[in-house]
């Protein structure tokens, strides 16, 4: 099976350390958001994904130079100009053939941080195939749904509409899209792929007026790892044993001094912790130096925090 996956965001929220590597690079763990995300779709049966790329192509193929990553063949589809979602989903699947070839295919936001286990989302959708879908959605529960654009949907997962920051009493729905997808290839007959096109405000909408589009809502572990906070709890969250996959804390080739003290973090290859620091509650980028003494609380530091500073619910970029 083949997926589409966006990766051309800007990530302006994740600034200053997106100016240098786009967001589904940043470290998740010792592995990276876009590693982690192609495991996950890996183990539910994709074979090939094309990368829709627009903003800074370059890293990643920096990245993956022999085409691969976690045993799941990369192409790329990089577009001449922005082509929003369901442009460069239309784009992407046409350059890597989905469309001639007319194949099921999977479509997966490059910077979302899920445990939704994909086969089931496939398996869902096959389902719904035969009661005339065309596509299926994965949803996930939030907490106060006035905050984001809700998903509406029958006891069979129909999907009858979507409510766009819904005030108290007016939907009972508390679903919202969790940015990834399951599609027949009859799709991207409404998705050209030649300009700009959003898949949320124009596709959806139209394939649920249809009644062509289901859902499937999982409890499953879903982030949004789009701003300092809730990057740096994905983090967190991965190595503290809150998610179904457990990594390891410190890399192996970082180098932690005997006096340093490192509680609730995560420390990549090469990172240096100098003698008599404290790193609390924050993620330390590969390669990273720490100084003497330095005090670091609840931050990602892909730079350097000089001795004895004190950095605290703070961004710390290269230079």
């Amino acid at each position: 099976m083949h997926a589409v996956v966006l990766v051309g965001g800007f990530g302006t929220r994740l600034r200053p350390l997106t100016n240098t590597v786009p967001k589904p690079l940043l470290p998740l763990g010792q592995r990276t958001i876009l590693e982690w995300l192609l495991t996950h779709l890996a183990r539910g049966g994709v074979k090939d994904a094309v990368l829709a790329l627009g903003f800074k192509p370059e890293p990643f193929m920096r990245a993956f130079p022999d085409s691969q990553c976690a045993g799941v063949r990369l192409s790329y589809a990089i577009e001449d100009s922005p082509l929003d979602t369901a442009g460069a989903i239309g784009f992407a699947a046409r350059a890597a053939g989905i469309h001639q070839r007319g194949e099921t295919f999977v479509v997966a936001n490059g910077d979302i941080v899920t445990d939704l286990a994909a086969a089931d989302l496939v398996r869902r959708h096959k389902m719904n195939v035969q009661r005339g879908g065309q596509a299926t959605i994965h949803l996930t529960p939030v907490d106060d749904p006035s905050q984001f654009g809700v998903v509406e949907h029958d006891a069979d997962g129909r999907v009858a509409g979507f409510v766009e920051k819904p005030a108290p009493g007016t939907t009972t729905s508390r679903h919202v899209n969790a940015g990834t997808y399951v599609f027949e290839p009859d799709v991207l007959d409404i998705m050209p792929g030649d300009a700009p096109l959003s898949v949320e405000r124009a596709t959806f909408p139209e394939l649920a007026r249809c009644g062509t589009l289901f859902a499937l809502p999982t409890d499953d572990y879903w982030l949004d790892a789009g701003r300092p906070d809730s990057y740096r709890r994905a983090n967190l969250d991965l190595v503290g044993g809150r998610r179904r996959d457990r990594e390891d804390a410190v890399h192996r080739s970082a180098n932690v001094d005997a006096s340093a003290t490192v509680r609730n973090s995560v420390v990549g290859a090469a990172a240096t912790i100098n003698e008599g620091a404290t790193v609390t509650d924050s993620v330390i980028f590969p390669g990273a130096v720490v100084g003497a003494g330095a005090q670091v609380s609840a931050s990602s530091v892909m730079g350097d925090v000089a001795a004895g500073a004190v950095v605290r619910d703070a961004v710390v970029a290269r230079g």
